[in-house]
């Protein structure tokens, strides 16, 4: 058998290790507490904060900008649902792919798993076209459910596939415009992991 930590336990375990050569790791550690406190008294540290770690991982400032206005949105959904008395992570991530199914096709770990995605964002993985798509989608559904209220789970799904729907049909349209599928299994950066392309050299 093999002992298994989750990140928080091996940041624990690195914090009670009596070693020169866990300072570095402690340092960070000790940083990164710091920057979240600062963050509680400046809310908007931790958007910039957001903003720079895109920068540096590569994205567009294009693709930022609507990154950061998904996030926004987003917020503005869940609160629609929560009026609605959806509550539990669960409710949330069932709303959240009826809306995906109906404009992408896909659940949202189906979509991941087509990206080639493991732990990461989908959403930090789209082009600004996916991200887009996605966003109409729940845009749609909040200003759907401000009108009709629904109530509870099966209430709040049917509104969720109609706001999908909004988003599917602006799909169809654009890739009917352009002759191609705006769906892609690309990811924003372009990478693979090491045994996924050892995998494709052994075809």
């Amino acid at each position: 058998m093999t002992d298994v930590v989750d990140i928080e336990g091996m940041f624990r375990i690195i914090e009670s290790i009596p070693s020169k050569n866990a300072e570095p790791i402690k340092v960070w550690l000790a940083k990164l507490g710091s920057e979240r406190v600062d963050e509680v008294f400046d809310p908007s540290l931790t958007m910039q904060r957001a903003i720079d770690t895109y920068r540096a991982k590569g994205y567009d400032e294009g693709w930022i900008s609507k990154r950061i206005k998904g996030i926004q949105d987003r917020k503005q959904l869940t609160d629609v649902w929560k009026d609605g008395g959806i509550e539990s992570n669960m409710e949330y991530a069932i709303l959240t792919n009826e809306i995906y199914k109906e404009w992408s096709g896909m659940t949202a770990k189906e979509y991941k798993q087509y990206k080639g995605l493991r732990k990461e964002s989908l959403r930090d993985n789209m082009s600004d076209v996916e991200v887009a798509l996605a966003d109409l989608g729940e845009i749609a559904t909040r200003e759907i459910a401000r009108k009709k209220n629904p109530k509870g789970l099966n209430e709040n799904i049917e509104v969720a596939r109609r706001g999908g729907k909004v988003a599917g049909n602006a799909r169809k349209d654009l890739e009917h415009e352009i002759g191609e599928s705006v769906v892609t299994d690309n990811n924003v950066l372009n990478y693979r992991y090491v045994d996924d392309v050892k995998e494709i050299g052994n075809k």
